[in-house]
């Protein structure tokens, strides 16, 4: 009854989280806030300055701009805000789900000091003379014309003021009035402009005792509405400079949804397949852990309030790589217990606890990578970052947790005692275990020495290494905008664009870009390059010109010199912090020779990426450090769990290893015991990846691009080069300082 009742608990559960997660799915994805890449948008950085010499730029100035900014945001009706104080003078705001782009950028960068002048720019009223709030949009009764109507808190104060203006005489009675006048504007000169940046300048003929004022202009209704709102937010204390911004149109957020969520769930059903196929019941298992697991994540992330974006989707995709890595390093261990002769059960519980440690250090050695993603990263890295940390957390409790209750209940019920099959292992490769004899491992069936070939491996790679040397001194890298500064617009089209006429369309500015590279499977996605920074107005321009031609809202991307330069160092510092912290744990955890011989193993990973990159012209952006460090994650996960297997096979010998051939024998042993699960787990990862590579959004292409080359790399380096490095480097002194893994012994108190 006991055995029945474990398989029911079984269904219970599975049914339980079936339903839970079929009706609560929906609601919860759509709670998620989206990114600016998944529904268009744009984000800027600026800096702040002060508007008054004598002003000081700290956080109680900082703190007051942002709440002027939100108060604009909030009269523009935008929910999707984040407004954010970074460092000492810095201010990120990133607006999603925008339609008018150039309306709220106009909103927000104003400064709104809006200042009353006489022809000689003498200030005589500013925006400390009108009433909070007062300003509106409004109709001229003669012209019928939009205008901006707001009140003054003092006439008698306008009155003296519109009297001095009038004894100025005929045609210096002007009331000049500026929004955001600054020192060394002028009204002479603005004059003579067909489009002047004073507001308007009424002529004055009278005296105007009155609170009552109106602004006239060349206006729509909108632009005087803007205005008004742009009044009624009030003055911006400070004055803001534009380092960064990137604007997304809707169309490629929508467009880069659906293709990376396609690609999410065609990668996902391949995996549960390949498991199945690969572990029989147990991968079965693992894919409905699998499917809880995208589940609590994305409840998690709607708990966080968390920000969704296209590299944080990516982070969850291969999260299921970390879940499915746990699941075939139990399900390995499982099967080895099996061939051994051991029982269904004795097999569940000496693989589970095997496995655990191994899981544990190759988690948390990809977690120190996501953190510092997360410390030194921009914003969409950190959203990577942040579902990446998410990600390794669940995927160990459902994965450690989940996977041995469910299959636990299956194999506690008896039901699979003498279905050794179910796990994927052939009757003919289970021994007696009453022969006591030790399971040779094999791959494929066949015996292996891989380092006896240590040699041709070291040349094999230090040749590549030379001739990937070359090339990036020759052909060195091709950096983003992101390192370089400068702008970059992606132009999205219905139909196939032609090079000529875009150019054709460009001159029209009068600035020419320094690159146009087509993409897309019929040469519907169009890149230009700039090296200059395009302003505001630049800006508006373009999108007017691209969206009338080809009716989608291009995506554009500005940098300054100075950020890219912060990026430059941001990325060497996370790559410097993220090896001496590995350096560090895997030194505790195991030795030191481990440690190094692991780093070198990550540049190794990292430097063939940047080969790759180098010869294919594949643009190098910001995007690529994220796939780096994600890189170096999965390759010192790999290695580690080289590592661990190494340290279990000394330690099982329970004494002390001075020989060098007996040290290769325990290497070559536990390489071949490793290689399935290096390999298995690298064809899910991989599975992933390639789905986002042939399926994904194009603004990802490189990220995947990275992924795959850095995943070939990682397992390469792990199953064959880190273990031999460590053999020639810890073999040399084993005489004078033999390895000892035992396991430390208890000293016991005096026995009464």
């Amino acid at each position: 009854m006991k055995k029945r009742g474990r398989i029911i608990a079984f269904l219970l559960i599975v049914l339980i989280f079936a339903g839970t997660i079929s009706t609560t799915v929906t609601g919860i994805s759509k709670k998620i806030n989206l990114g600016l890449d998944l529904q268009g948008g744009f984000e800027i950085l600026y800096e702040v300055e002060p508007v008054d010499k004598d002003q000081k730029v700290d956080r109680t100035l900082l703190e007051a701009t942002v709440q002027t900014l939100n108060d604009r945001v909030n009269r523009l009706g935008i929910s999707e805000t984040v407004i954010d104080i970074e460092g000492e003078d810095r201010i990120r705001v990133q607006l999603a789900g925008v339609e008018n782009q150039a309306e709220a950028r106009e909103i927000l960068s104003t400064s709104a000091l809006l200042s009353f002048r006489d022809v000689n720019d003498k200030e005589h009223l500013n925006g400390s003379d009108i009433k909070e709030g007062s300003a509106r949009q409004d109709f001229d009764p003669q012209s019928n014309q939009p205008i901006v109507s707001l009140q003054l808190k003092d006439a008698n104060k306008f009155g003296e003021v519109t009297t001095d203006i009038m004894n100025m005489g005929t045609p210096n009675n002007l009331l000049v009035i500026w929004m955001d006048y600054q020192e060394g504007d002028s009204f002479a000169e603005e004059v003579q402009k067909e489009e002047p940046k004073f507001i308007s300048a009424p002529a004055v003929s009278e005296p105007l005792f009155t609170t009552n004022v109106q602004i006239t202009g060349n206006f729509s209704v909108e632009e005087a509405q803007r205005l008004a709102d742009i009044i009624n937010s009030g003055s911006l204390p400070v004055h803001m400079t534009e380092l960064y911004s990137t604007s997304v149109g809707a169309q490629f957020g929508e467009k880069a949804l659906n293709q990376t969520v396609f690609a999410g769930i065609v990668g996902a059903i391949i995996i549960f397949l390949f498991m199945i196929a690969v572990y029989r019941f147990p991968g079965l298992i693992a894919g409905i852990n699998i499917a809880i697991y995208i589940y609590i994540i994305l409840l998690v992330f709607e708990l966080m309030n968390g920000v969704l974006t296209l590299p944080g989707i990516a982070a969850l995709i291969l999260g299921v790589g970390m879940a499915v890595d746990a699941n075939v390093i139990t399900f390995e261990r499982i099967k080895e217990e099996l061939k051994s002769g051991k029982s269904v059960l004795a097999s569940f519980k000496a693989g589970g606890k095997n496995s655990l440690v191994t899981i544990l250090d190759a988690n948390l050695t990809t977690l120190l990578a996501a953190a510092v993603l997360f410390i030194f990263g921009t914003s969409s890295i950190k959203g990577f970052a942040t579902m990446l940390i998410v990600s390794i957390l669940v995927s160990f409790l459902t994965a450690v947790y989940g996977t041995r209750l469910l299959l636990g209940l299956w194999v506690n019920s008896g039901f699979l005692t003498k279905r050794k099959s179910w796990f994927g292992v052939k009757k003919e490769d289970i021994q007696d275990i009453a022969s006591n004899k030790e399971v040779e491992p094999t791959i494929f069936n066949r015996t292996v020495d891989i380092v006896k070939h240590r040699k041709k491996i070291f040349v094999t790679t230090i040749s590549i290494v030379i001739i990937g040397a070359l090339s990036l001194i020759f052909l060195q890298l091709n950096p983003g905008i992101d390192f370089t500064s400068g702008s970059r617009v992606e132009v999205l089209s219905d139909n196939t664009i032609s090079t000529e006429e875009l150019e054709a369309d460009i001159e029209k500015l009068g600035f020419e870009p320094k690159s146009i590279v087509l993409s897309g499977e019929n040469n519907e996605i169009a890149v230009l390059r700039y090296d200059t920074i395009l302003t505001e107005k630049d800006i508006n321009e373009l999108k007017t010109i691209l969206i009338d031609k080809y009716q989608h809202e291009p995506n554009i991307s500005v940098v300054s010199p100075i950020v890219g330069q912060e990026l430059v160092k941001n990325a060497i510092y996370a790559l410097a912090i993220a090896a001496v912290g590995m350096i560090i744990y895997v030194t505790l955890r195991f030795e030191l020779f481990f440690a190094l011989t692991a780093i070198i193993a990550l540049l190794h990973d990292v430097f063939f990426m940047l080969v790759v990159f180098s010869v294919t012209r594949i643009e190098f952006d910001i995007t690529i450090i994220a796939a780096i460090l994600t890189i170096i994650g999965y390759s010192i996960n790999n290695t580690i769990v080289v590592f661990d297997r190494i340290r279990e096979n000394i330690r099982a010998k329970n004494r002390l290893v001075k020989s060098s051939k007996e040290l290769a024998a325990i290497i070559n042993k536990s390489l071949i015991q490793t290689f399935m699960r290096s390999i298995n787990t690298t064809t899910t990862t991989l599975i992933a990846v390639l789905a986002f590579l042939v399926l994904g959004a194009q603004s990802i292409f490189g990220f995947a691009i990275a992924l795959v080359i850095g995943l070939v790399a990682g397992t390469y380096s792990s199953l064959f080069l880190a273990s031999q490095l460590w053999l020639v480097w810890r073999g040399k002194n084993l005489n004078e300082k033999p390895i000892d893994f035992r396991k430390k012994k208890r000293v016991e108190g005096p026995q009464v």
